[in-house]
């Protein structure tokens, strides 16, 4: 499912138009990334959490020129789902 498509699926739903729903789904990603992008974690209740996750420095290699590289500490956005949406998801795909 595309944004569009969420954006299409929220306006039929809430009779609301697509341009004023668009803008809303956009502020939602906005607020998401911007609130991660400042370290904190965001918790939606039934849905799941958007969290940061440390990942630590470690040695990589390049295999084209067969060299080692060390691939520094870093940060990443990530997904954890809640108990309830995993157990949705778990029904609907049987």
């Amino acid at each position: 499912m595309t944004k569009a498509e969420i954006v299409a699926e929220i306006a039929t739903k809430t009779n609301i138009e697509k341009v004023a729903v668009q803008h809303i789904v956009e502020a939602f990603m906005e607020t998401i990334k911007g609130s991660l992008a400042n370290g904190d974690n965001v918790y939606l209740r039934g849905f799941g959490s958007f969290v940061i996750k440390k990942r630590a420095e470690k040695t990589g290699r390049n295999i084209s020129k067969n060299t080692t590289i060390i691939i520094p500490a870093h940060n990443i956005p990530a997904f954890k789902p809640a108990k309830t949406f995993v157990g949705e998801v778990k029904e609907k795909v049987k």
